[in-house]
Parts: structure tokens; C-alpha cells; sequence
């Protein structure tokens, strides 16, 4: 079974119970989950004008295609709420973003794997770092340490400590 990637953020609500949720109906409909990173806290991206998010990694394995993971992960985002064709980049209850999907690059309409800002976001690269820490971009060869360390990660914060 191939091994997914995903990213979970939150600001909206309970903020920890989201993100409980999301991994919980994940593992019930989706995937196997094998690794959950520490939570972080971070300043919001794209819209800054909002609460901050509690962000996530979970890895696993799955026997659903790209797309069709795709479609199982946005079932789940309305389930809890989500609210689609707001502000782009703006409040939400839960969203969670493909990753990576083995070492598959995939490209259509809906869907890009490797998700194509995973190498800009350090949101999603600090929690990455705890659970895959060498896991390689399978176009840019570079290890999830090695796109961090070009990051500035100072606005990510372990949660709760």
C-alpha cells in the first residue's frame, strides 16, 4: 500500500478536538495511520487577518488511489464544517492537504503531489521533520531537513509547552 503523506491545520473551534477528529475519521475511511507529529502553533499564511492555527502531520498507508484520497479527504473536511468557496487561505475549520503519496509525482486539475508549496511552508516542514525527517522530494532531491533549513521557522511553535 502506498505511503501518504498529510497535513492537518485548524483555527477555528476547539482547535485540538479538529485536529483529534480529522486524524480519527482519517483512520476510520482513509488511512492506517502510522506516525502523528507533535502539534505546532503558527501565525496565519496568506491571510494574516485571523486566529492563529494548530497545525499537524499524520503518515500512513492506503489502498485508495490519488484522486480518489482526494475526494475522502475533502468528504471529511465537510463533514466537520468546511466551508468551501470562502477566502482562499482564510479561517477553516479543518483542512488537510495532501503531502506525498510514496515517490509518486502526479499532476491534473484537482490534485498535484507532492503538494506544490510543501517546500515553502515551514508550518508543515517543522512537524514534517519529526516524522519523516529524510524523507526526499521526489523532484527537488532534497530531504525534508534540507528544505527547512532554507526556511525560516522561527513563527513555528510547539503547542501547548
Amino acid at each position: 500500500m502506498p505511503a501518504i503523506l498529510l497535513a492537518l491545520g485548524t483555527n477555528l473551534g476547539d482547535r485540538v478536538a479538529n485536529l483529534a477528529r480529522a486524524r480519527d475519521l482519517l483512520e476510520q475511511n482513509v488511512l492506517r495511520i502510522q506516525a502523528v507529529s507533535p502539534i505546532y502553533e503558527t501565525e496565519p499564511w496568506g491571510v494574516l487577518d485571523q486566529p492563529r492555527f494548530l497545525n499537524q502531520i499524520l503518515s500512513g498507508v492506503t489502498d485508495l488511489e490519488p484522486e480518489a484520497l482526494l475526494d475522502r479527504v475533502k468528504d471529511i473536511e465537510r463533514a466537520m464544517g468546511r466551508i468551501f468557496g470562502g477566502v482562499r487561505y482564510g479561517p477553516r475549520i479543518i483542512d488537510i492537504d495532501i503531502l506525498a503519496y510514496d515517490d509518486l509525482v502526479f499532476r491534473s486539475p484537482r490534485l498535484t503531489i507532492p503538494h506544490a508549496r510543501l517546500p515553502e511552508r515551514a508550518f508543515v516542514l517543522v512537524p514534517l521533520a519529526d516524522i519523516a525527517p529524510d524523507w526526499r522530494h521526489p523532484l527537488l532531491g532534497l530531504s525534508i531537513v534540507e528544505m527547512l533549513a532554507k526556511l525560516d521557522a522561527s513563527g513555528v511553535f510547539p503547542y501547548g509547552r
